[in-house]
């Protein structure tokens, strides 16, 4: 990302109305495959409603988002939720992610096609990659996410490359997009 995103986002989350406080419903949704210890990477998280989420299952929770601003909101709402979520300011197309090892990664509306080759050996045996983006069918009752923004239908499944898909659906969903909605384990002694 460039300045001007860095930029973008942190005017965004400085209007803290603009950040929504409750956790994704379609994540919420996925709940049965998700841990309630261990460590997670919320990628590209924002302000934390997701990563707050996972904490409060009882998950060591990291948030890596390019937002100073948003990361700021997502720590004093984590603390006013009895919290503590751990926050890292990275550029996610400049640098590569926290080392690890996770129990869960969660990317929920952030289309980072290249990271996915990092995922497999950032899990521990078991660990759970959980991806929610909209496809561009979305573009049927939404502006937004423009195309760019969009995976094409199918294109989630394939990307996905050293771990098990264990839940796998495309369609309109509780929060009313087009999701391509992904959840994939990493096979217990694997070797990365």
């Amino acid at each position: 990302m460039s300045n001007f995103d860095r930029d973008k986002w942190n005017a965004k989350y400085a209007d803290i109305s603009f950040a929504p406080t409750e956790p994704s419903a379609a994540l919420a949704g996925l709940s049965e495959y998700l841990p309630s210890r261990g460590s997670a990477l919320d990628i590209a998280g924002g302000a934390g409603r997701n990563a707050i989420w996972l904490a409060k299952r009882g998950l060591e929770t990291t948030l890596a988002d390019i937002s100073a601003v948003g990361l700021k909101l997502a720590r004093d709402r984590a603390a006013a939720s009895g919290v503590e979520i751990n926050t890292l300011e990275i550029d996610l197309e400049q640098q590569p992610l926290p080392v690890g090892p996770f129990h869960v990664i969660s990317s929920v509306c952030y289309l980072g096609r290249d990271l996915f080759p990092q995922f497999p050996r950032l899990l521990v045996d078991q660990g759970v990659l959980v991806v929610i983006q909209p496809t561009k069918r979305n573009l049927e009752r939404h502006k937004k996410p423009p195309f760019d923004f969009l995976y094409d239908e199918g294109e989630l499944r394939n990307l996905v490359t050293g771990l098990e898909i264990i839940h796998y659906h495309e369609g309109w969903s509780v929060d009313d997009r087009h999701d391509a909605v992904l959840v994939a384990r990493k096979p217990a002694l694997s070797v990365v």
